[in-house]
């Protein structure tokens, strides 16, 4: 979670913590992070999701493309036999 801080990091950076802020300002302290890091937790994941859905809406835009272009071929090739028609008539 915290990359490469290890266990003596940490110990190291509480200890400076409880000798600036004292014992009874930790847990205050420590609620306030709490906050903050599920508050950035909330808005990462809200942001994934935002830039998820923009990819999804892409991918129906193109496939509605695709979709169009193979009825325009379905069109066409049910009109093969009219043609043929037409054309055995104008003969």
């Amino acid at each position: 979670m915290f990359g490469s801080l290890g266990v003596p990091e940490m110990m190291m950076i509480f200890v400076v913590a409880l000798l600036l802020f004292g014992p009874r300002q930790m847990p205050q302290i420590g609620k306030s992070i709490g906050k903050a890091l599920g508050e950035f937790r909330r808005a990462s994941n809200e942001f994934k999701r935002t830039i998820e859905d923009e990819v999804a809406g892409e991918d129906l835009v193109e496939l509605k493309k695709g979709l169009e272009e193979v009825r325009d071929v379905g069109r066409e090739i049910t009109s093969i036999p009219e043609n043929v028609v037409k054309k055995l008539e104008d003969s």
